[in-house]
């Protein structure tokens, strides 16, 4: 069995290694997402006849407008606007000006007549001599009543309205042309008053014009001494005054029209019932939304396909820029693939239960659990875009008629993916990881209500509390349900992919592990030598913004390759005789030597992480054995320098880098009779330069900046550990 599981971690290391693995992986990562979807976007099909009888329930797949009703109901309020009028003053002043007009001409006749019938002047009288006879004094003209009608009429014609005709009565125009001038001068001035204030109103209807009329008259009446046909043609001037308005109308109705909201049925909404009538209304409306004459559109699929396309481009984009070498890409990008999968996969399958009284299922998906394992053995940028990816997708895995977008449930997901991502720490043992899906479950429950609140939606029913109870409770139960299945699967992965998480350096870092217990119980010396190295590193990478967690594992364990001689390592002799004393420097060198890889050995034979492996085979890269070289040296001067030196690999990393130089200090500070700030920083120093000049830091990524750093945290932290036995300079010990 162990056989085969070395033959498969083989077999796969070399699939990994093959130089376009990650564009299968894109590629697979692509088509899983696209069949996943597929269905959530594949236009629904159904059987639509008129008159006929409806096999299922068919909702709207898109929101649309209903043009047809919004375009009768337009036309509806339009007809409902009256025709719009606006009063012609020009009416009452032509109006004005005909009785004036009127009156006008008859004091003109008037004056006429009477200067026809004006008596001729005498003639002189006859002087002496004269021999005709004098003239008799001329009789006056008198006009008969048909002559001053013929006067008048004439005067009159094309100057009055026709229906004055039955008012102009030969007996009433006489009257009023034996009327004096004065008070036929009256007489229009109380007409056009009258007039004038009659038609000052709008007078449109027939009801209008007979009371302004009325108005004129008991004006006319109440002034005292006008005759009746006066008040008569006074009454007959009064007319409509108001005028139809084109411009004002269809203004009134364009706004009309323009204030009717569209017809439109929104995403959701019900066409038709199971068992309903399909009637000719039902079948407009189903053919609008696109039931009707269906055909094959591939629209959908590739508006799909760009989508996932772009968030592919994005984790190329992601991966390409993250830190790490190819071959751990590759692993990276196998597992992002395998959470991603079980991820979508869940909330497929918890959309299979959603109907349209449970269209909310989507807050149970366990999308917390695929953005917690992105983290842990991944990186949070990538955790946080996954979340935004998990919350696009479900809100295609959860919508309700293919082709929409659920943004209710999308909204949510990314909110409960996103808060595990930011609450999980890095301390995250199992506790933890249950304590971010209790934290999980609490944003789930306020994001569900504040996604109530802003629908809108009334809660004083017992219906809507008890459907808000049903979703909270599916919301706590996704925050519970993702820590149990990460704390559940995560090992595989560890195990797996041999990667190094959180919690594995935790239980690693646990003193009752069996090879922790080996190196406490066989070499104690070495035990307490590695606990002071972990102390050293972990600070020096928390300084540089290495992985202090890590470096402080792989202290505890990078020296377990001396438990295979103990006591030829001065920590694990303990007032014994040094065993090196009788041994030649080339024997010593190669028992020395042997730990480093020994240790890589026994750590391998553990089934260890890479990385803690690799750290305790780097720890002393290539150093030269300096005591034994020149002890060498002294018994042989042709001794090769080479033949000193550790085989290395040199640190790959800064956590091998700064475990490698905490080793070498502790070592040295320690044999340090009077540990000195002064002395403790020489040898910090020292230590550091020799290895940089040695080439030791070549194949990591230290800068100089870094090692300054790195220096000044080993200062601090020996410091610290030594205070009680640094001795105080003259002046100062007092004081102390």
């Amino acid at each position: 069995m162990k056989k085969k599981s070395k033959s498969w971690k083989i077999s796969f290391q070399h699939l990994k290694a093959f130089k376009f693995y990650h564009v299968i992986i894109y590629v697979l990562l692509g088509l899983i997402m696209f069949g996943i979807m597929f269905s959530n976007v594949k236009p629904e099909k159904v059987n639509v006849q008129l008159f006929s009888t409806a096999e299922k329930t068919i909702v709207a797949p898109h929101s649309f407008e209903d043009r047809e009703a919004t375009e009768l109901l337009r036309k509806e309020a339009a007809d409902k606007v009256p025709d719009q009028f606006i009063r012609d003053k020009d009416k009452a002043y032509q109006q004005i000006a005909r009785v004036e007009n009127f009156f006008e001409v008859l004091i003109e006749t008037k004056n006429k007549i009477a200067e026809l019938e004006k008596v001729p002047e005498t003639s002189p009288p006859a002087e002496e001599g004269d021999t005709e006879q004098p003239q008799e004094e001329p009789e006056p003209i008198m006009l008969t009543d048909a002559e001053k009608l013929k006067l008048l009429e004439e005067a009159l014609e094309g100057q009055v309205p026709d229906r004055w005709e039955n008012e102009l009565k030969d007996e009433n125009l006489l009257f009023l042309l034996s009327s004096k001038e004065a008070d036929l001068t009256r007489y229009k001035n109380s007409s056009v008053t009258a007039i004038n204030n009659a038609m000052s109103r709008d007078i449109h209807t027939v009801e209008d014009a007979s009371e302004a009329k009325n108005l004129a008259r008991t004006e006319l009446s109440q002034s005292g001494n006008v005759p009746s046909v006066i008040i008569n043609i006074s009454s007959i001037s009064v007319i409509p005054n108001v005028i139809y308005d084109s411009a004002q109308t269809q203004e009134k109705r364009q706004q009309a029209i323009d204030a009717v909201e569209p017809v439109r049925i929104s995403q959701g909404d019900t066409l038709v019932k199971t068992g309903q009538f399909i009637d000719r209304e039902i079948f407009r409306l189903l053919t609008v939304a696109g039931f009707v004459n269906q055909s094959d559109n591939l629209a959908p699929y590739v508006g799909l396909l760009i989508i996932i396309g772009l968030m592919i481009f994005a984790l190329v984009y992601l991966f390409k820029n993250i830190d790490t070498t190819i071959h751990s890409k590759n692993t990276y990008l196998t597992m992002y693939l395998l959470i991603f999968s079980i991820t979508l996969i869940l909330m497929k399958i918890f959309s299979f239960f959603q109907t349209l009284n449970t269209t909310e299922i989507g807050y149970i998906a366990p999308v917390a659990m695929g953005a917690m394992l992105i983290k842990m053995l991944i990186n949070d940028r990538i955790a946080i875009f996954s979340s935004i990816i998990f919350g696009i997708c479900g809100s295609f895995i959860f919508n309700m008629v293919p082709g929409t977008m659920n943004y209710t449930v999308g909204s949510y997901l990314i909110i409960s993916a996103v808060a595990s991502v930011l609450f999980l720490n890095q301390h995250n043992r199992r506790l933890t990881i249950l304590q971010t899906g209790l934290f999980v479950s609490f944003i789930n429950v306020v994001t569900v209500i504040a996604l109530v609140l802003l629908t809108n939606r009334d809660l004083t029913g017992m219906n809507e509390l008890l459907d808000l109870g049903i979703n909270g409770t599916m919301a706590v139960g996704s925050g519970i349900v993702s820590a149990v299945l990460t704390i559940g699967i995560l090992p595989f992965f560890e195990v797996g992919f041999g990667m190094l998480s959180t919690m594995k350096l935790l239980e690693l870092s646990n003193p009752n592990h069996p090879l922790l217990r080996k190196i406490l119980m066989e070499t104690p010396g070495t035990y307490h030598h590695s606990v002071m190295v972990a102390n050293l590193s972990e600070s020096a990478c928390e300084a540089v913004g290495a992985n202090g967690l890590l470096a402080r594992v792989a202290s505890y364990y990078h020296d377990i390759g001396k438990t295979k001689r103990p006591h030829y390592f001065i920590e694990n002799q303990m007032g014994r005789a040094n065993p090196h004393d009788k041994l030649p420097p080339q024997t010593s060198k190669n028992i020395i030597i042997a730990h480093a890889t020994d240790g890589a050995q026994i750590l391998r034979d553990h089934n260890m992480p890479k990385e803690i492996v690799d750290i305790a085979a780097q720890h002393h890269g290539t150093t030269l054995l300096k005591f034994f070289y020149h002890k060498a040296k002294e018994q042989n001067e042709n001794s090769k320098e080479e033949e000193y030196r550790y085989p290395g690999p040199k640190a790959t990393s800064k956590e091998a880098a700064i475990v490698g130089t905490a080793d070498s200090i502790e070592a040295a500070v320690r044999s340090l009779n009077n540990p000195t700030p002064d002395k403790i920083e020489t040898i910090v120093k020292a230590i550091i330069k020799d290895r940089l000049q040695d080439g030791q830091y070549s194949d990591c990524d230290l800068t100089f900046k870094e090692l300054e750093e790195i220096g000044k945290s080993f200062c601090e932290t020996l410091q610290g550990i030594f205070h009680s036995r640094i001795e105080y300079p003259k002046g100062e010990e007092d004081e102390a």
